[in-house]
């Protein structure tokens, strides 16, 4: 389940930290969460898509991958994106 590319376009202008920038931990992260609210949405429609949620563990890894490397790496941009992006509760 991908995004279509308004919808891409419009994560990566409200996360983007300079004006060419579409791949800092911020755009990434709110991509994959993105696609993790899609598919979450997929499998109350599809519980029994076990292929599909091997991806979503994956994204969910990934996801969790680069919120590590930006939590160590800069601690206020890390908690301004957990709170945008409303995870981490």
């Amino acid at each position: 389940m991908s995004i279509e590319k308004e919808v891409k376009t419009k994560v990566i202008n409200d996360f983007k930290r300079s004006e060419k920038d579409t791949g800092s931990p911020e755009v990434q992260v709110a991509i994959l969460t993105t696609r993790i609210n899609n598919l979450a949405a997929h499998f109350e429609a599809n519980p029994k898509d076990h292929h599909s949620r091997r991806g979503l563990l994956k994204m969910i890894g990934a996801r969790k991958r680069h919120l590590t490397y930006l939590k160590n790496k800069d601690y206020e941009r890390y908690q301004a994106l957990i709170k945008k992006l409303g995870i981490r509760r």
